[in-house]
């Protein structure tokens, strides 16, 4: 089951091979990992969700006590390295290996989807299927989000023009409206304009569902309970004071979660190969942790030998935030790490371009794929920093020659001193990351010393500078406008042991997006440090990333079409 090496035959569409597969029915491939039917609740025969009450039972009757193997990458190219292929692959390769082993991938948000960057579910022959479902309505939870985001916004303002009992200082909302779409034009809005009878006039906006602390708080949530306590501890404002107001004080918490309680059961599908995949929960990288929920991960782990889970990003952004927050809040650790490089990405930050054309790192360039390494070598360091084995793993992309690889290979092989595999899941399924799925096992079962980068009782400037200096390789860290403000107001508040989730552009590891390779002599800007406090961590903005983004000149969405018998084209 390959691509075909003949040049005069076209390659299949992501679409066209997904169409081409015969789909098991999901309670069929959940069966042998000990999920009943009666565990699930279906959504046709290809898609389900896992019920509380197995939920429970799979905790009281197993241990959690799979390897933990998280995939991350180095700094991309703005078309992505193919981090969701390698972990959808890997999982078929542990398959194939004898390994019980399941995947765990975030949801696509329609934004991307419909805008440049395409769709989350894999591509060639490391697909989670039905592909088309997933990239779209799915079960519905991006939907359910939006409606609850929504729901705390428009009750906030109608406690506002219901004579604002809270005292909430209009010009201090910080909770503003959200949509699953790619609308620039949203960024910036003013409500409440047409006289008394309709609010009271303030400036608002929208973000994208993704980047609303909802998305974070219902992957961080490991039951219906927690998920309410989260949601209430939401500050949707503050008052005259600068004393915050949460979704409780406005009376959401309740209506919130009624609208959240069947986003929070996690979805299982499968891949081409029929491994089981759980597809649930999609928080931004850069404003948010940017893993799959928590709630997923852990139903996955009592389930299997092997949970293969992916970080969003580069490993500057998902790994770190992976490492210090999530396995906080799951109490768990990863046992092995792969690092997903390409020949193409290795050139980006070989040769001296911005904004690159990817077409123009098409040639063979073995000098541009070793000015590449510095940025490399940067994240495989960081990575070790936690304790944690690493390989990379190249995944290889058509026009990749053997020269290019090899030059990869060698360098991590005997100057990086870390394990490497050439990985083409892509084109081969499981089959093509056999290889580096070996040498995950035998990482995964060799002893490691994992510790996050911070302790949490440390102040929060402390952590900022750890990650700063530790992670991006800065020479320390500058505060801008009332971030030092913040920063004493945050502490007054109670927020001085909370993780912190760092804001920053996923272009470069410095803040400057230009900067390519391992930028050094540079400081770190801090402008803003808000509470996300139903997430329970602090995010500390360092430049100006984008909330709600926009589309692209050519957008995905103009090349897509559906014929008269619902086949869908253009959407990979």
């Amino acid at each position: 089951m390959a691509l075909s090496d003949d040049p005069e035959q076209s390659i299949p569409t992501d679409y066209e091979i997904a169409q081409s597969v015969n789909k098991s029915h999901i309670a069929d491939v959940v069966e042998p990992f000990g999920l009943d039917r009666d565990d699930l609740e279906l959504s046709g025969d290809y898609k389900a969700k896992v019920t509380f009450d197995a939920i429970d039972r799979i905790r009281e009757e197993r241990e959690a006590d799979s390897k933990l193997v998280l995939v991350t990458g180095m700094t991309p190219t703005p078309m992505g390295e193919g981090k969701t292929v390698t972990t959808v692959g890997l999982g078929q390769a542990f398959n194939q290996i004898g390994k019980d082993a399941l995947v765990a991938v975030r949801e696509p948000s329609l934004g991307p989807v419909f805008g440049v960057k395409g769709g989350a579910a894999g591509g060639g022959y490391s697909q989670v299927l039905p592909m088309e479902d997933i990239n779209l309505h799915f079960t519905g939870d991006l939907h359910a989000l939006t409606s609850a985001h929504n729901l705390m916004a428009t009750m906030l303002d109608n406690h506002i023009k219901q004579g604002n009992d809270l005292d909430v200082a209009v010009n201090w909302v910080n909770w503003p409206r959200a949509i699953d779409m790619n609308d620039r034009v949203l960024r910036e809005t003013v409500v409440g304009l047409g006289g008394e009878v309709t609010g009271v006039p303030r400036e608002d906006g929208f973000i994208l569902t993704a980047a609303s602390e909802l998305m974070a708080v219902l992957c961080l949530a490991d039951s219906l309970e927690d998920l309410k306590e989260r949601v209430g501890r939401i500050i949707v404002a503050y008052d005259e004071d600068g004393d915050p107001i949460t979704a409780d004080d406005i009376e959401a918490t309740g209506a919130v979660t009624v609208l959240l309680k069947e986003a929070l059961k996690p979805n299982v599908v499968q891949t081409i190969e029929g491994t089981p995949a759980f597809v649930h929960g999609g928080p931004f990288a850069n404003i948010a942790h940017g893993t799959n929920s928590l709630i997923a991960d852990d139903v996955a782990g009592h389930l299997s030998e092997y949970l293969v889970t992916e970080a969003g990003f580069g490993s500057d952004l998902g790994a770190e935030k992976f490492m210090n927050i999530v396995c906080r809040f799951g109490d768990m650790e990863p046992d092995a790490v792969t690092l997903v490089a390409s020949v193409r990405a290795l050139k980006y930050h070989g040769k001296d371009m911005w904004p690159a054309e990817i077409d123009e790192l098409e040639a063979e360039d073995i000098e541009a794929v070793r000015g590449g390494f510095e940025n490399l070598d940067k994240h495989v360091r960081n990575l070790q920093k936690f304790g944690v084995p690493v390989v990379v793993a190249i995944n290889r992309f058509p026009e990749d020659t053997d020269a290019e690889i090899e030059a990869v290979v060698d360098h991590c092989e005997n100057e990086l001193g870390v394990g490497v595999a050439e990985s083409n899941v892509f084109s081969d399924g499981g089959e093509g990351g056999i290889d580096l799925a070996e040498q995950l096992a035998e990482a995964a079962e060799a002893d490691s010393s994992f510790e996050p980068l911070y302790d949490l009782d440390v102040p929060i400037k402390e952590k900022i500078e750890a990650v700063a200096t530790e992670i991006y390789g800065a020479d320390g860290v500058e505060y801008h406008g009332d971030a030092e403000d913040d920063i004493e107001r945050l502490s007054d508040h109670g927020f001085e042991d909370v993780p912190i989730c760092m804001s920053k552009t996923f272009h470069s590891l410095s803040d400057d997006p230009s900067r390519k390779g391992a930028p050094e002599d540079w400081m770190l800007e801090v402008k803003e440090v808000y509470p996300s406090a139903g997430a329970g961590f602090l995010v500390v903005l360092t430049g100006d990333v984008l909330t709600l983004p926009g589309l692209p000149e050519d957008p995905a969405a103009a090349g897509m079409d559906v014929d008269a018998d619902g086949n869908v084209s253009g959407l990979f």
